[in-house]
């Protein structure tokens, strides 16, 4: 059986649906606004671990709204500011997400979700999204103070899985997120969400590309 890792943000749920609630203060930049949130966010904690500045997801969260906003002409209050943070927490899991983890809790896989965000948060989000209680557990990368793709974060997931590097595997929409793992020992699925999505030419490679988690499942078994 296998010691699965999920990656959260565009693998169990989709960020850029935040495009919803920042159309109350973006209108038809909405959309944009999102993705330069995500793009941000991403941005800053790569940047924070090439500096050694950590510093927890949600403060790279914040700031990558502020400078979204800022960059796209839009002035947040307070509570505008504390209203959007707060529906990060509320984003819904892809329709594959739960029977696809379920049929890997029934092959008797251990399924974790694994990621750049804050324990506490993903707990909370998960939770209300329906997925923390069909999942074993959640590592976050505050436990090493680094953020993916490190590989020393990638090591820490198998070491708090009791798994050997390739027998631990990296489930992500994330193709950085795939290299990072591969390029630190462990097997990796690219769930590819967007069909159009190309890969980088690294001469890395998945050891599986897939449209579903329950296609994982079918493939790991």
């Amino acid at each position: 059986m296998a010691a699965i890792g999920f990656d959260v943000y565009g693998t169990l749920v989709d960020p850029l649906a935040m495009s919803e609630p920042l159309g109350a203060v973006a209108g038809k930049r909405a959309g944009e606004m999102a993705g330069l949130w995500r793009a941000k966010q991403l941005e800053y904690s790569f940047r924070r671990t090439l500096m050694g500045a950590y510093e927890n997801f949600d403060v790279c969260t914040r700031d990558a709204l502020r400078f979204a906003a800022a960059s796209t002409g839009v002035e947040l209050s307070e509570d505008d500011e504390q209203r959007l943070l707060g529906a990060y927490l509320d984003l819904q899991p892809y329709p594959d997400v739960v029977p696809g983890v379920e049929r890997l809790q029934q092959a008797g896989h251990f399924v974790v979700a694994f990621s750049n965000g804050v324990e506490a948060s993903l707990r909370e989000l998960l939770d209300r999204a329906g997925v923390f209680e069909h999942l074993d557990g959640i590592v976050s990368v505050d436990g090493i103070g680094r953020f993916k793709p490190h590989p020393d974060v990638y090591h820490y997931l198998a070491e708090q899985l009791e798994s050997p590097r390739d027998e631990t595997w990296l489930v992500s929409s994330n193709y950085w997120d795939v290299l990072g793992a591969r390029q630190a020992g462990l097997h990796a699925a690219w769930l590819r969400r967007d069909p159009s999505a190309i890969p980088d030419p690294w001469g890395i490679a998945p050891d599986l590309i897939v449209a579903s988690i329950e296609e994982f499942a079918r493939r790991l078994a």
